[in-house]
């Protein structure tokens, strides 16, 4: 005789995509970013570049003290150089790149300072704010400086007397010094120091599964729901699964077996 068969467990119905615990990033009911947190950004995004912008002014007077000035001479014709092979000049653009960098280097660390985030807003926001400070510098420096009226000047200073010539940006390059410097460390800061936001699907371990008792979205086996199914229990012959086979095959696999 053999064991009455016993009827096998109703599959465990599951669902294959199980609602996350509140708190996730799936959350039923959780809104996406509301519009508001959008503007905000667009918001202090104007105040970054308004502020570097207005930086413009203290480049522009440190680069009309700073720079070099260019020595000229008139007689009764024309007004020559005084020193031919002076770098005066030359001088003038390199000092306003240096500077330009310098700004673009502290306006990078203060926005970081103040925000501690990065974000494609806060770049644009840097590189334009320091392109508009730049353009603002060099409109400054050269409308302090010395006349751009060389001629005029020339008849006041008088026959022979040096007088300074205007001050001008012939490279006009080093506009970008600020804007690319500033990009540049901001970038740095943020991959330095900035934590990481967390990989999405790292959100399904998350600690609130367990305490929560929620259905693990994927087994071990792959299945949505499952775990993998358990190995068969050793038969007394020691091969696995012995007993179940003659549980669900009472003739055996050699035929029916005579009676004892």
């Amino acid at each position: 005789m053999t064991a009455p068969l016993t009827p096998p467990d109703p599959p465990t119905p599951y669902d294959p995509w199980p609602s996350p615990p509140a708190g996730s990033y799936l959350a039923p009911g959780q809104s996406p970013p509301a519009r508001g947190e959008a503007r905000a950004e667009v918001v202090r995004a104007l105040a970054v570049t308004a502020a570097v912008a207005v930086a413009g002014v203290a480049l522009g007077l440190l680069w009309l003290w700073l720079s070099p000035r260019i020595p000229l001479i008139s007689d009764d014709t024309a007004v020559y150089l005084k020193d031919s092979e002076g770098e005066e000049a030359i001088g003038a653009d390199g000092t306003f790149t240096l500077l330009g960098a310098g700004f673009g280097v502290v306006s990078a660390g203060v926005v970081y300072l103040l925000r501690r985030t990065g974000g494609i807003p806060t770049v644009v926001a840097l590189a334009l704010g320091g392109l508009l400070g730049g353009l603002l510098a060099w409109w400054l420096g050269t409308s302090l400086g010395p006349t751009s009226d060389v001629v005029a000047h020339a008849k006041q200073a008088g026959q022979g007397v040096t007088f300074d010539a205007p001050l001008e940006l012939n490279a006009k390059g080093a506009l970008l010094a600020w804007p690319v410097a500033a990009m540049i460390v901001h970038l740095i800061l943020t991959a330095a120091f900035t934590p990481r936001d967390p990989d999405p699907d790292a959100q399904w371990e998350h600690p609130a599964w367990a305490a929560q008792g929620a259905e693990k979205p994927y087994g071990t086996d792959g299945r949505p729901g499952h775990d993998a199914p358990a190995a068969p229990a050793a038969g007394p012959e020691g091969a696995p699964g012995t007993r179940a086979r003659a549980q669900s095959d009472p003739d055996g696999p050699a035929g029916p077996q005579p009676p004892a």
